[in-house]
């Protein structure tokens, strides 16, 4: 009987008539391993090394043997030999099939390998196996860039040979897996644009993103509501489109510039005598911020990197060239008799120019009018593909917003009065607008903050933060904070898989929400997951540049856990505060063999943490694997704790 290993929706090898049968894991992962060396060998050495990494060499082989002798016994059953071993070297049956990607040793037609490398590549590869080892992972990247260049360059050659509308169709497929894999790569872009018809591109674009948007409204419920969720069924295979391939205007690359322009709103110049106003329109401007990060077709600098360049004017310019900002919204408060203003000037930074300029009144009756305002102006300034998003109810109470604002101040410092502070003014919100998601929201956070500041382990907390934040996935499904904040309560709880589930929706809701990307970056570092943690921490520090220490604290966390113990120190560098991660810092520094100066951060860390106990610590942090904890314990012990 033959047999077919699949390699993309779930690993397995699968007989004549489709279906699957049991054989070892590791076994499959060599299997696939294999089919991408020269002459389908490798030496037992390689082998062991690719399935554990850096583990004890003689523990390896030994469990390596194990694997092979459960191999050969599941052969014998089979009847059939897929794996011979001689001497020192496995070698893969060349009569093996398999749906693993390859370069094809005679030209194959544009349409058809692209109509395989779609039904192919909206599965993921290798579905759930993983390894933790870093060699795996480097193959494992190597194999997905050879997907994404093999799709692009097969895209692009049948894309002119167009003819009909299934081929168009198909274009447009093969184009939104392309994009969902590289989403910042211009040459994707004008690609994309292209293909959806440069005269008609933003209507295309917008069908997308509103299929995508109303598919992720309802995602909890589907996930949840299915055993076999997987992350991209809340993402569309395809786009509608009346566009016709054959009648696309090319787009210049200073074109794809354009189409996704990348937005600064510094924090309001306080010119009035009422510092209350100069808080109050801060909120205002960072709320609107934040309603930007759900659009696809904008890039928006994050509040926290925005406040900072707002206060270095002399460095303004050069961070605007080296991010690339097309956009800077200037605003400034004044005053007037008894009326305080926000006024706003959009400037086009490329060459200067004030594109559109409004006076706001700040009075709270207002607030709220305003901001729809202010957001809208500034959508329909920068861009006509930008889709307004708006982030409130249209009949939102305006002095429910006023007290949102208020309490919002007060979670930039994180203490139990100020969380106190926090919970009196959203609960205010409620009482006149009860269905205020960013209210409910808000309060979810003080819960868990108050969890991770009291430190006492009071579940209740927790469940009051995850009741909050699922009231306000209620009132608002469409709404990235809300699923962000259920995601830090199950975080908390230890419900790992349901963390990265609502993290995962959060970011899809708000795909430019520095923020959202970091906690969901958190997440996977504590699901035992640091390479895609890594991907994700990078993407947010490119989004904030000048974010927060817990960014850069994320980004050395996960490289702490990739064994990349010197890439963890330099992030810990760029802290503004290092302090906060001595822990982490003399880990790092014990790992690389420097006890001298591990013992240095042991000994500042526990000037301020005399009581300060390892085990006991390790059994309160969230770690989905046990391996994750014994790195940590390793170092932390090696350091001296």
């Amino acid at each position: 009987m033959a047999f077919v290993l699949k390699t993309f929706g779930r690993l397995q090898l699968v007989d004549e008539e489709g279906n699957a049968v049991a054989f070892p894991e590791k076994g499959l992962l060599l299997l696939a391993y294999l089919f991408t060396t020269d002459q389908g060998s490798a030496d037992r050495t390689t082998l062991a090394r690719f399935l554990w990494g850096e583990a004890d060499r003689d523990v390896a082989l030994s469990t390596l043997r194990k694997v092979i002798s459960r191999i050969k016994a599941r052969q014998v059953d089979l009847g059939v030999n897929t794996l011979s071993s001689q001497g020192n070297v496995l070698t893969l049956d060349p009569s093996l099939s398999s749906d693993i990607l390859l370069a094809e040793a005679e030209e194959v037609e544009p349409f058809s390998r692209l109509r395989q490398l779609v039904a192919l590549m909206n599965q993921p590869f290798l579905g759930p196996v993983h390894s933790h080892s870093r060699h795996f992972q480097r193959w494992l990247a190597e194999r997905e860039n050879y997907h994404i260049e093999l799709l692009g360059n097969t895209l692009r050659t049948a894309y002119p040979l167009a003819q009909s509308r299934k081929d168009a169709e198909l274009l447009r497929k093969a184009a939104v897996i392309l994009f969902r894999t590289e989403p910042k790569d211009p040459e994707t872009l004008q690609l994309l644009i292209r293909i959806f018809n440069a005269e008609e591109e933003v209507e295309s674009l917008r069908s997308y993103f509103e299929q995508r948007r109303s598919l992720t409204s309802g995602g909890i419920a589907a996930r949840t509501g299915s055993d076999g969720g997987d992350a991209k069924s809340l993402r569309p295979s395809s786009v509608p489109s009346k566009a016709k391939p054959e009648a696309s205007l090319p787009l210049e690359p200073e074109d794809i510039r354009i189409a996704i322009p990348r937005l600064v709103l510094l924090p309001p110049k306080n010119q009035s005598a009422r510092p209350q106003a100069g808080f109050l329109a801060a909120s205002l401007v960072e709320d609107i911020t934040i309603g930007f990060c759900v659009f696809n077709s904008l890039e928006v600098i994050a509040p926290y990197s925005a406040v900072q360049i707002g206060h270095q004017v002399e460095t303004q310019k050069a961070f605007f060239e080296r991010h690339r900002v097309n956009y800077i919204l200037d605003t400034r408060i004044s005053s007037s008799d008894d009326e305080v203003t926000l006024f706003a000037q959009l400037i086009f930074f490329d060459q200067n120019q004030i594109v559109w300029a409004e006076r706001f009144s700040l009075d709270r009756m207002d607030l709220a009018r305003d901001r729809r305002v202010v957001a809208r102006q500034i959508a329909l300034s920068v861009s006509s593909e930008i889709e307004r998003h708006e982030a409130l109810r249209e009949d939102l109470n305006p002095v429910a917003y006023h007290r949102y604002l208020v309490g919002r101040r007060h979670l930039a410092r994180l203490t139990l009065p100020n969380l106190r502070r926090v919970r009196k003014e959203m609960k205010a919100a409620l009482s006149v607008s009860p269905d205020f998601a960013p209210a409910m929201s808000s309060m979810a956070r003080t819960y868990s903050k108050e969890w991770l500041l009291t430190a006492r382990g009071d579940i209740d907390l927790l469940q009051l933060a995850e009741t909050f934040a699922k009231q306000a996935t209620g009132m608002r499904a469409d709404f990235a904070d809300g699923y962000r904040e259920l995601g830090v309560a199950k975080l908390l709880q230890g419900a790992f898989d349901e963390s990265a589930e609502a993290m995962e929706v959060a970011e899809s809701l708000a795909p430019h929400y520095a923020d959202v990307i970091a906690d969901y970056a958190d997440t996977l570092v504590h699901c035992s997951l640091p390479a895609m943690a890594l991907r994700k921490i990078e993407r947010a520090i490119e989004l904030n540049p000048l974010g927060p220490d817990t960014y850069f604290w994320t980004a050395a966390g996960a490289n702490y856990a990739l064994g990349e113990f010197e890439a963890s120190l330099d992030y810990i560098g760029q802290m503004a505060d290092p302090h906060l991660a001595d822990r982490l810092s003399a880990a790092s520094w014990a790992m690389l063999g420097h006890p001298d100066k591990a013992r240095i951060f042991v000994r500042r860390f526990r000037e301020g943490n005399p009581d300060f106990d390892v085990d006991k610590w390790l059994s309160a942090v969230p770690s989905k694997e046990q391996w994750h904890k014994d790195l940590y314990r390793e170092g932390l012990k090696k350091a001296g704790f």
